[in-house]
């Protein structure tokens, strides 16, 4: 009888040491699990900030800045942490991408700029995101 006591403690250990092996697993997948969706929404932040930071630029340099820029411009915005770049893509007047029954091309044509906005993200700032939009600022022929 003493024997049978003694190999119900001993299977009672095992099981125990199982459970907890058990539940060590779970406590570390739910913390990876914990640390993804963190990425994610680190990534999606990194991604509106470059998406705000780009729309202050467009209207902040709307106009006559556009319409005369001739190099590329690099502009840093330090309050949402993200870089700006301006790049003209042609040096002329090219007509605009619109319908072009709505104006004369003779009298009203476009100036192309790439605007490039990247921001940092994730741990020790190795994510990276870039978002990139054209834009066609009007101006008169030969202006």
């Amino acid at each position: 009888m003493q024997k049978q006591q003694g190999i119900v403690l001993f299977f009672s250990l095992i099981i125990l040491v199982i459970m907890t092996v058990i539940g060590v697993a779970l406590a570390v997948n739910a913390t990876q699990s914990l640390r993804m969706a963190g990425a994610g929404s680190e990534r999606i932040e990194a991604m509106l900030a470059a998406q705000g930071a780009q729309d202050k630029v467009i209207i902040a340099n709307e106009g006559e800045t556009l319409a005369n820029m001739a190099a590329v411009s690099v502009q840093n915005d330090l309050a949402l942490g993200v870089t700006n770049t301006m790049t003209p893509l042609v040096n002329y007047d090219v007509n605009c991408a619109r319908d072009p029954e709505a104006t004369d091309p003779s009298v009203i044509q476009c100036r192309r700029v790439e605007i490039s906005s990247a921001a940092a993200f994730g741990r020790s700032q190795l994510g990276r995101v870039t978002v990139v939009s054209g834009i066609e600022q009007e101006v008169l022929t030969g202006s």
